[in-house]
Parts: C-alpha cells; sequence; structure tokens
C-alpha cells in the first residue's frame, strides 16, 4: 500500500520552493508503469494529491504508463482525480523491432489505446527510444510521423544505451548489437526534433537523464550517452543554419541571437563559433531579446 503521509511530505517539501502565484505547477508519476498498479494503489496515490489540487497550488497530474495497460475502467479513474495527460512508453511503432526486443505489445495496441486516450479527453505524451535492436533513422522517423498522426502533443525522445545485467548487455557482448554512436544518436535526434518541432509537438526530453550511474558508469555498458546530450543536438540544428552563411575571409562578423538560443548558437565547447572562425577573422555573438525562437541577423564588417 503506497505510503501517503510520506508522498505528502515530499510534495509540500517541493511545494515550499515554488513561488505558486507565478508557476503552474503538476505532479507527476513517473519511473514505472502506473496503470499496472491495482485500481485500489492507483486510486491512493492519486487521492494523495487532491488536497493540492483542491487548494489550487497544483494544477494537474501527470503520469506515464505502457500502452498495453490502457483499459476505459482506468481511464475513467484518472479522470475522477485530475490527470491531464498520460504519456505512454511506446519505444517504437515498427512491429519488427518491437518484436525484436519483446516489448509484448504491437503498433495496433498501441493505436487502439491511443484512441481510447484521446477519445477521454486526456493531453497525449508519446516516448520514443531510437537506436534498438532492427532500427534505422528511416523507421525512427516513420515512428514520429506516426506520433504526430495519433494526436500526441507531447514527445520524449531516448537513444538507446546498454545498461548492466540486460538481455542487450549479453547480445552487445556476443557482437549481435551495436548501439548508434553518440555523433549518429545526436544527427538522428536532430532529425527528429526539427520534424516534431514543426508539427507544433512540445519536446519534453531529448536524451535520458544524467543519473549517477550514467555518469559514472556503474550501471552503463556502451551506447550514446552525454550529459550534455540535448545541447548536443541544439548545436548541430545551429550548426546546420549558420554554416550557409556567406563566407567573406578575412572580415569580421558580428550575429545576434535570442538570450535562449545564443548559447547553443555559439555550439557546444564553442563548435559553431570555431567553423565560423575558419571564414571570419573575427566572430562574435550576441544577445536581442527582440529575436524569438532561432530567428537571427548578422553583420559582416
Amino acid at each position: 500500500m503506497p505510503d501517503i503521509a510520506a508522498i505528502q511530505t515530499i510534495i509540500e517539501e517541493h511545494l515550499a520552493t515554488i513561488d505558486n502565484k507565478n508557476s503552474i505547477v503538476e505532479i507527476a508519476f513517473f519511473g514505472g508503469n502506473f496503470t499496472g498498479l491495482s485500481l485500489k494503489d492507483q486510486e491512493a496515490y492519486l487521492s494523495s494529491v487532491m488536497p493540492y489540487i483542491n487548494d489550487g497550488r497544483v494544477r494537474s497530474i501527470r503520469l506515464s504508463t505502457r500502452p498495453d495497460y490502457i483499459t476505459q475502467e482506468n481511464l475513467d479513474l484518472l479522470k475522477r482525480y485530475s490527470v491531464e495527460t498520460i504519456e505512454l512508453g511506446v519505444q517504437t511503432l515498427d512491429d519488427e523491432i518491437l518484436k525484436n526486443i519483446k516489448r509484448g505489445y504491437t503498433s495496433a495496441d498501441v493505436k487502439k489505446a491511443v484512441d481510447l486516450i484521446n477519445e477521454s479527453g486526456f493531453r497525449l505524451g508519446l516516448q520514443m527510444m531510437i537506436g534498438l535492436p532492427g532500427d534505422t533513422l528511416e523507421k525512427s522517423l516513420n515512428t514520429a510521423k506516426d506520433f504526430i498522426a495519433l494526436g500526441a502533443k507531447d514527445v520524449r525522445i531516448y537513444p538507446t544505451l546498454v545498461i548492466k545485467d540486460t538481455l542487450l548487455e549479453q547480445h552487445f557482448y556476443k557482437k549481435k548489437f551495436e548501439p548508434l554512436s553518440l555523433e549518429t544518436a545526436v544527427q538522428w535526434c536532430k532529425e527528429l526534433y526539427l520534424l516534431f518541432e514543426q508539427a507544433g509537438l512540445t519536446i519534453l526530453r531529448v536524451g535520458l537523464h544524467p543519473s549517477e550511474g550514467f555518469i559514472n558508469k556503474t550501471s552503463l555498458v556502451a551506447g550514446p550517452f552525454h550529459v550534455s546530450f540535448r545541447e548536443l543536438v541544439y548545436t548541430e540544428i545551429w550548426n546546420d543554419i549558420l554554416k550557409f552563411i556567406p563566407v567573406k575571409s578575412g572580415k569580421k562578423i558580428s550575429l545576434s541571437v535570442s538570450e535562449k538560443e545564443y548559447n547553443y548558437a555559439i555550439g557546444y565547447h564553442s563548435k559553431n563559433k570555431k567553423m565560423l572562425l575558419n571564414n571570419f577573422e573575427v566572430v562574435h555573438f550576441k544577445k536581442d531579446d527582440q529575436l524569438k525562437g532561432r530567428d537571427f541577423y548578422f553583420d559582416i564588417i
């Protein structure tokens, strides 16, 4: 049975650090298959949050689960307890890959679950994983296009890593599986990011959370992990933009970008600035608070 007192203590501690007048607070149940719990336990967890919903300190609830644990009965329960967003750990919509990784469901099962979620009025989030056994860039792009067609509003993109004490680790050492290189994973994620962005989806995460086990490699065997993975992806997006600036050897260039994009435009470890220094004598980046998104302008002197 969930320890409701412990949950509420954690919530109280976090709310104490937040300026509720200017913040939109959402509580998330992540890290497992929420709807795989008994209905009784689900209701206990959700009930623990309701006092904060009722007094206005928390706006809504978000949770993650598997597509093969979605039923109308369960959705009716979630609706009664102010759950706004349901994220499904889909990984891929390629049936061959789903079979390879023994996921336990098919793309048809995913679409059935998505239909129930959409029809019940929840915000839909979908999580995908690139570089799974049998994956290709084309297959990942097809999954992304399917996510858009299914009506996803939020998305997370994770690269496949080889973790200790897993079947994938055995396949890796037997040369049956080779994870994507970091460079390849970044390039794939760049393509996916731009596709989702153009379709208006909110990209909540790119790359796995830098847990201690990944950083010190006590749980990581191989794969494209980087503590600044998202920054690497943003750097490549800007690299594609800036490499088309006309070359003016011996000249100085000043580039103005939005404050939010400033570091990404310069690039991780100044990658993009160094690229431009191959073509210009001096490269200067500056912030312009009137610019939005990746809009920019430059002056060549």
